[in-house]
Order: structure tokens, then C-alpha cells, then sequence
């Protein structure tokens, strides 16, 4: 019989490796909800799922030091633009290869650069595509972003990744921030701060990519009269200024680990919702070439990051 003192740490090992695997197994159990029971309230959850998203994400700036933030969000520019250039040059090129349409192409292609679904929304009021298309750009991420969680890690155990590098290699190679976050949470905490940080610096640039993106779809005539606003992240700014709170006022560290905490967990529910938005007619629209693009797209842009982080080109 085992002594009760390794009962104790088997214990909370396991109650550790669980609270890690927290995020993959919420998205799963709600697109079994989703697809298996039915969500009645579609609409809501979609509603409700992007400013949760946001107040997690702002959440879990109490939990960082501002000054690491900035050293490594001011590190990686290089290498975010080369590889949103790299991933946009390919993503035409995968586009006509696989005779996608150029508007849902070019959303494919922007929400595996940047951050996912938050660049195709703020893409929208700019390319104005046809509904059915923005389904297909958005079911594609989806799907690829529900495999990245659970695929992600494995492999970053495989090739042995530190945690350091294995939130770098999330935040360069995951598409959307929940899954990015959900991901990184596994490898712990260094891996969470880096990831964050380094995909946040990166969703900064949703905004100049959807000025140029406009501009040059009114040079080449293809701009419409009834073109919106792009939505931008706001709650960026929200993250930094949480995060400079704690580090300019030390006496409000322990609150902020308790705020990150809450975030994380809210984080893992956030996770669930996104599964349950998931819908059988979603799905359908995906289409295969679609989604063949994206594929394309994701393992090449993954494999040439991981690749980099390997031989030490990006650190």
C-alpha cells in the first residue's frame, strides 16, 4: 500500500495535469453539446462569447510584469511582420491553387496571420464578402483552432519545447487568442506570459492590415459605397493597462494573481461556449477546398515557425 505522503502528490499531480488539460476538454464538450444535443441558444452564446473572451484576456494582464511584456512584444516585431508577409504571400498562392474565392481566400489567409476570428470580423466591414463566405473563413479557423489545443502541445512535448518556446511557437502558429491561451495554459505559466504577449503585440496589426487592405481595394476599384469601420481590439489596451497597474502598484500583486486566476477559468468557459457555437449547418459550409486552403496554410506557416524555434532563428 502506498504511503500516504506519495498518495498526497500523486494527488496533486493529477489535479494539476487536469486544471492544465481544462481548456481542451471544455471545447470538446461543447461541440458535443453542440452537435450531439443541440444549442437553442446559438445566438446568445455567440453574443455573449467575444466580450468574455476580451475581459479574460484583459484579466489576465494582472497577473504580468508590464516591463516583460514590453521586452517581449518589442522583441518579436521582426519576425511578426516577416511572418504575416511569409503567411499572406502563401495564402494567395493557396488560394488560387485551390480555387477558393478571393474574398474568402484573403479571410483565411488574414485570420491564420493575425489572431483568427477577430481578423476576419474586423476584415468584414472592409471586404464586405457574401455571408456564405465569412461562414467558411470562420468555420475554417474553428475547426483548425479545435485541433491546434490538443495537437499543439503534444508536439511541443515531442520535440522537447520549453515552456518559453512552446508559448512563442503557439502565439506565431495558433490562429485564434482562446486557443492560443488554451494551449500555452498546458505548458504553464512562462508559457502563458510569452504566448500572450507575443500574440497580442501580433493582433495589434489588424489595424494598419485592414487600412492597407481598404485602400487598396478602393485603388483597385473593387471598394463598395456601403463599407463600414473594421473593428479593432480594443481590449488590448485593456491588457496593458492591467498589467502596468500591478507593476507600478506592487501592493496590488497578490489582487492580480486572484484577477488572473478568475481569468483563466473564465478562459475555459469562454473555450466551452466557442464549442457550443459550433452548428451542424456550420460545418456543411466549411466546403473542402476551403478548408484544404487553410490547412495548407496552417501546417506550412507551424512548420516553418517551428522549424525557426528549433535552430534557434527566432528567440
Amino acid at each position: 500500500m502506498a504511503h500516504p505522503v506519495f498518495r498526497l502528490v500523486s494527488r496533486r499531480l493529477r489535479t494539476h495535469r487536469e486544471r492544465m488539460n481544462a481548456p481542451a476538454v471544455a471545447l470538446v464538450a461543447g461541440v458535443l453539446v453542440a452537435l450531439l444535443v443541440g444549442n437553442p441558444y446559438v445566438e446568445w452564446t455567440r453574443r455573449v462569447t467575444h466580450p468574455l473572451l476580451a475581459l479574460s484576456v484583459v484579466g489576465l494582464g494582472a497577473g504580468m510584469d508590464l516591463r516583460v511584456v514590453a521586452a517581449v512584444g518589442a522583441h518579436g516585431v521582426l519576425y511578426t511582420v516577416a511572418g504575416i508577409a511569409v503567411c499572406l504571400l502563401l495564402g494567395a498562392l493557396f488560394t488560387r491553387a485551390f480555387g477558393v474565392s478571393r474574398e474568402a481566400g484573403l479571410l483565411i489567409s488574414v485570420g491564420t496571420a493575425i489572431c483568427g476570428g477577430s481578423a476576419i470580423a474586423a476584415m468584414v466591414p472592409v471586404l464586405r464578402p457574401k455571408a456564405h463566405e465569412v461562414s467558411v473563413a470562420l468555420g475554417t479557423v474553428f475547426l483548425l483552432n479545435a485541433v491546434a489545443l490538443f495537437v499543439f502541445p503534444a508536439i511541443g512535448h515531442a520535440v522537447g519545447l520549453d515552456a518559453r518556446r512552446f508559448g512563442l511557437w503557439s502565439a506565431l502558429a495558433i490562429h485564434d487568442t482562446s486557443s492560443v491561451v488554451g494551449a500555452a495554459i498546458q505548458f504553464g505559466p512562462e508559457a502563458l506570459e510569452v504566448a500572450t504577449t507575443v500574440k497580442l503585440a501580433r493582433a495589434l496589426w489588424i489595424v494598419p492590415l485592414t487600412l492597407l487592405v481598404g485602400a487598396w481595394r478602393r485603388r483597385s476599384g473593387d471598394a463598395t459605397p456601403q463599407q463600414g469601420r473594421a473593428r479593432h481590439p480594443w481590449f488590448i489596451l485593456g491588457f496593458i493597462a492591467t498589467a502596468a497597474i500591478v507593476t507600478w502598484v506592487p501592493a496590488l500583486r497578490p489582487a492580480g494573481q486572484l484577477v488572473a486566476a478568475a481569468s483563466r477559468q473564465a478562459l475555459v468557459l469562454t473555450l466551452f461556449l466557442i464549442g457550443a457555437s459550433l452548428t451542424r449547418g456550420a460545418l456543411r459550409s466549411v466546403g473542402v477546398r476551403p478548408l484544404a486552403q487553410g490547412l495548407a496554410l496552417w501546417v506550412c506557416m507551424a512548420g516553418l515557425s517551428l522549424g525557426a524555434i528549433v535552430l534557434r532563428l527566432v528567440e
